[in-house]
């Protein structure tokens, strides 16, 4: 008999200039386990999937305003850093990262640290002092490295003596959107999530598969091209493909194939 998946989170990445944030924050009011995810990466601002600044002020006061009785949010956020943000960490520069957490209260930020996300990559493990520091500089926040065979040299040495507030997220397509043949086992020891061609149309499915491997072991999952819809000639963040993913899970839920869990998320 199949396992219950307990799940910290869906995270939705790509929300942008496309969506009122003020609709993000009505959906979280009654899914508070929907993370929204937004993208960084300096030269694409503004651009379908990436955020402009002024929108992640907009965003980041709709944050500020939610709040549960114990004084934590319950908009779930991430910030996604791509290009020269990653760069940046692994120098050791930790500044904009404790932006986005100050202003604009992102509680997760995960880093990917690609070449398809515009990041030199062929040597990463020179990065490893600075990164460190960097999680150590801003220990509020969780930060997320993206787990795959490219940045290897990054996450199997922090894996070996992982800082408290460090995350894996398993994602062999790098953003590509490819679903993997299997979904590997997560570690019990680092917090781990699952990602790479997960959509509104499989997502049920992917989720009772990502329980068998999880065996148990909270996780979390996150999608980004699957959610986009051209509309006008726009390419836009589709709130109702969401909803098809929420429901999905909430299905689950019912059924008690799904836990929900709190996680370890930072207010």
């Amino acid at each position: 008999m199949r396992g219950m998946l307990r799940l910290r989170a869906v995270g939705f990445c790509g929300a942008d200039d496309s969506v009122d944030p003020s609709k993000l924050k009505a959906i979280s009011e009654k899914f508070p386990w929907v993370e929204w995810g937004v993208l960084f990466r300096a030269e694409l601002q503004g651009t379908p999937r990436y955020a402009s600044m002024d929108w992640v002020q907009r965003f980041g006061d709709v944050v500020k305003t939610t709040g549960n009785e114990d004084g934590t949010r319950y908009m779930r956020t991430a910030a996604h850093l791509c290009g020269d943000h990653v760069e940046d960490l692994l120098k050791g520069d930790a500044d904009f990262a404790s932006m986005l957490h100050n202003e604009y209260g992102f509680n997760r930020i995960q880093i990917n640290p690609t070449a398809a996300n515009g990041v030199d990559s062929s040597n990463l493990s020179a990065g490893l002092p600075g990164l460190r520091a960097c999680l150590e500089a801003v220990p509020g926040v969780e930060f997320i490295i993206q787990v795959n065979e490219e940045t290897s040299d990054l996450w199997k040495p922090l894996g070996n003596d992982p800082p408290a507030n460090m995350a894996m997220l398993f994602d062999e397509s790098k953003g590509l959107g490819k679903l993997p043949e299997t979904w590997p086992e997560p570690y019990a020891h680092i917090p781990c999530g699952f990602a790479g061609g997960l959509a509104p149309s499989n997502i049920e499915r992917q989720l009772r598969s990502i329980a068998d491997s999880s065996a148990g072991i909270p996780i979390w999952c996150d999608m980004e091209s699957s959610l986009r819809t051209e509309v006008g000639g726009q390419d836009v963040f589709d709130l109702e493909k969401c909803n098809l993913v929420i429901e999905a899970a909430e299905k689950l839920h019912d059924a008690y194939e799904v836990e929900v869990i709190s996680g370890n998320f930072t207010a």
